[in-house]
Formats: structure tokens, sequence, C-alpha cells
């Protein structure tokens, strides 16, 4: 494009790509400006592995129902009411209809993975992983002559009453400057500046691991939060998981995520339990063990399990640390041994008859008298050899934001934005108040991606 576009999507995964995608289908001419290097891009779209669908029936690759109560049931538990319910059900209702066109426009998927405690009902997995979704929409927006510009980081919008009269850029080592009819912002959260992080959270964010994209810096999100536009959700509030501490400062993906919290007990660094392993099952509690270990000492926490567990679970990209004995174990790991041995011992004294085990459901196998309690999966760690991981919090995604409407319009002083949209990562505050629900991030980035694509479209043709 040598003029300026109608449209520029400022981010370059899922969101933004949906956005593209179908604002090019409705004849706009769309410029993504991607922060990443073209390996990167993708954002944090590049390490997911499924999205949550809502049907009526087998649907893809998904299995018998799931329907828009039981949905928003599920997503309620999670966040203890803190979203908007008009919204979540608007972005719960649309996902039915996502999955098909994501099939058209290039998304193949998969039945779901081993060890994923049983998603085939309620998660649509994809062929090739995030990556192999993110190929396939590139690959669609550029056949759809969607222009993609890579290492363009947008430096600020230049809001004027109600609109962007005009952005900056800087590529290949020089600035520009576009005028569009449209733009979307789909540029993720802020989770890669650690200042920022640490702003909200304290030193302790410090420690924290950044398991997403590294170019998720809030730039565009301040800025924007600076001249008026609304914002949404609490800067302490954000998808973090407990990560194996192994893992890089930044970019480890979902290959460094632990599955195996039900399955064991979890410990700080003076050996104790600190919460209920066995509260739910796994995709419905993942997301608060990222908390949990951000509020013990050092921000680290340590899995413990035995043989008889050890296949139940996705592992980690790292092999876990073995040792035949448990004070072995807790010198390899730096715990104290002999407190470790204690918990270990009390909580296998608390743990009743196991004939009820079942790994892939709530199994009601609880410990008797213990605090914290175990309420499912407790079944004692006797079974040499032992296996231990260290756990750090792992940030997906912060979820301080931009407020938008259900056209995904932001708004300023209690006015729409006449020519701004968001979706995705950059607005999921305006649904998720706080906790988490698997492959709940991308129905919301795929549905308001769509819906902001469509928009943004609709405004640059009639202007």
């Amino acid at each position: 494009m040598t003029t300026d576009p109608d449209i520029v999507v400022i981010g370059g995964g899922n969101a933004a790509l949906c956005a593209a995608i179908e604002a090019a289908e409705a004849g706009a001419r769309v410029r993504i400006l991607e922060a990443a290097p073209k390996p990167y891009r993708g954002g944090n779209s590049r390490h997911t592995r499924n999205f949550r669908c809502m049907h009526h029936g087998p649907l893809g690759p998904l299995v018998d129902s799931y329907t828009e109560e039981e949905y928003f049931a599920d997503l309620m538990k999670v966040t203890g009411g803190e979203t908007d319910e008009d919204l979540a059900r608007l972005a719960i209702r649309a996902s039915e209809d996502c999955l098909p066109w994501m099939e058209s426009h290039g998304v193949r998927f998969q039945p779901s993975l081993s060890g994923t405690l049983s998603l085939a009902r309620t998660n649509a997995f994809f062929l090739g992983g995030g990556k192999g979704l993110v190929n396939a929409y590139y690959r669609t927006a550029e056949a759809l002559g969607v222009e993609v510009l890579y290492e363009a980081e947008v430096t600020h919008l230049e809001r004027e009453d109600d609109r962007i009269t005009w952005l900056d850029y800087t590529h290949e080592g020089q600035s520009h400057r576009l005028s569009p009819k449209s733009v979307v912002v789909a540029a993720g959260g802020f989770q890669a500046d650690t200042d920022w992080l640490a702003r909200a959270w304290g030193p302790a964010a410090k420690n924290f691991l950044i398991r997403g994209t590294p170019y998720n810096r809030g730039v565009v999100l301040a800025d924007l939060l600076d001249q008026g536009v609304e914002q949404v959700g609490d800067p302490t509030q954000c998808h973090a998981v407990a990560i194996d501490g192994r893992a890089p400062k930044f970019d480890g993906g979902i290959v460094t995520r632990l599955d195996c919290v039900p399955f064991s007990i979890v410990v700080n660094k003076e050996a104790e339990r600190f919460y209920d392993e066995g509260e739910d099952v796994w995709p419905k509690r993942y997301a608060i063990w990222g908390r949990l270990v951000a509020a013990q000492p050092d921000q680290v926490g340590y899995v413990i399990i035995d043989s008889k567990s050890l296949k139940l679970f996705m592992p980690s990209v790292f092999p876990p640390i073995e040792a035949d004995t448990l004070e072995e174990l807790a010198g390899k790991m730096g715990l104290p041994p002999d407190k470790l041995r204690a918990t270990v011992e009390g909580f296998n004294a608390a743990c009743g008859d196991t004939s009820g085990f079942h790994p892939t459901e709530l199994d009601g196998v609880a410990t008797t008298g213990l605090t914290p309690p175990k309420t499912n999966w407790a079944r004692p760690i006797n079974q040499p050899p032992f296996y231990g991981y260290s756990l750090r919090t792992g940030v997906t995604f912060t979820y301080l934001g931009l407020k938008v409407d259900a056209r995904a319009q932001c708004t300023a002083g209690n006015r729409p934005v006449s020519n701004l949209w968001a979706a995705g990562e950059t607005m999921a505050g305006s649904i998720l108040g706080q906790g988490y629900l698997a492959g709940f991030g991308m129905t919301i980035g795929t549905v308001f991606g769509r819906i902001a694509g469509k928009e943004a479209a609709a405004h640059a043709n009639a202007t």
C-alpha cells in the first residue's frame, strides 16, 4: 500500500487476525502492524492449544453438547461472578458459530489430547497447536490482500475528541505516520513490562516469569489510557498459572505448564502445604495457582508426587527431579528434609479409602482431619521413586485493558470513540474480572476480533 489503509490492526495474534480477515472480506484495505519479528508473530496465540466452544450436539471434534448455561456457570465459578454478563454471554453464544468459521479460514482441529482431563466436550484442539492456527490465519489474510508489517511497533495514537486522527509507528529504523479510517487494537496486555507489573503487585512481581510473548509491553494500552480512553479491570488481576521453575523469563509457553497439581501435594520453601490441590478439575483451577504461588515466600512452590502418579498428567518440557527417598528429594530441591518427611507422612495418614480414585473426574477421594484438606484424588505418596518439580508464577496476560461494548467499540468520556475498536487480551478484562477458564481467552479473541473487524470495516466503508 502506498496510501493510508482503510483499517490498521495493531497486533498479530488470534484476535488481530480474525479482525483483519473479517475486515478484508468486507472490502476494506487492511494493514497489520505486528511488533514481533516474523518468526515470533502471533503473540500469545502461538502458545495456545484450544478454544472453549458452546455447542448443541456434536460439532467438529467436540462430542455431546455444551450449553450456554453450563458454559456460563463454569465461567461464574472461576471468576467469582466478576464478569460483565452481557458480554460474557455474547462471547459464549457466538463461539458456536466460530468453529465452522475457523475451519473455513484454514484452521484444522484434532481430538482432545491425552492428559487434558476430558476436555473433548468443551474445548476444540488445534491441529498443530496455536502456531498452526496463527499460520493458517496469516495465509488466509495475505490471500485476501491484507498487508503485514513485522517489527512495526506502534508508539502513539492521537485522539481528538471522539476519534483517532492518526497513529505513529516505527519500522526498519524509521518513524511513520498513518491516518486510517478505522483502528483495531489487539496488542495484548502489559505483562512483559515487568516494571509495570511491579507497580501493580509490588516487588514480588520481579520474581514472576512471563510465559507469553515478550512483545506485549502495553505501549498502546498505556497511550490510550493516558488520553482518557475508558479502562476496565484490576492491574493485579491476570491469567497467572504455576509453571516449571526452570522456565525462561519470557516466552516459555504451554510446554512449561505443570498439570500434576491434582495428583500431588504442593509445599512452600518451608515444606508446608498451603492449599487444597484437589479442589476441582484442573481446567477450572489451574489458573488460580499462579496467584497462590505468588503469595508464598520467595514466590516459589514445590510439587511432590510418587511413581504411581507420574503418567497421569501432561508433563512439563523439563524432566522431574527424581529420588529414591523423600529426604534425598528434599536435598535436591533445597527443602528441609525432616519437615518434608513430616508433611508427607501427615498427608498420608489423613488419606482414607482410595478405591474410588478416578483421575479425570471429581472422585471424592479426600483427606480427613487435615488442614488444608485435599478434597479429591487424595492418595498416599508412598511409592518410590519420588518426583518433584519447582513452581513459579507464570503470567500469561493481564486483565487491565480497554473497556468495550457489544460492538467491541472503545469509549472515552462516556461517548464511543467513533473509529476505535479493541479485541483479545487488550479488552479481556471486560469479561474476566478475575480467574480463568481453559480456552476462554481464545474464545474472547475470536468472537471480539470478528466483531471488531466487521464494525471497523462498516465504518471505513461508510466514511
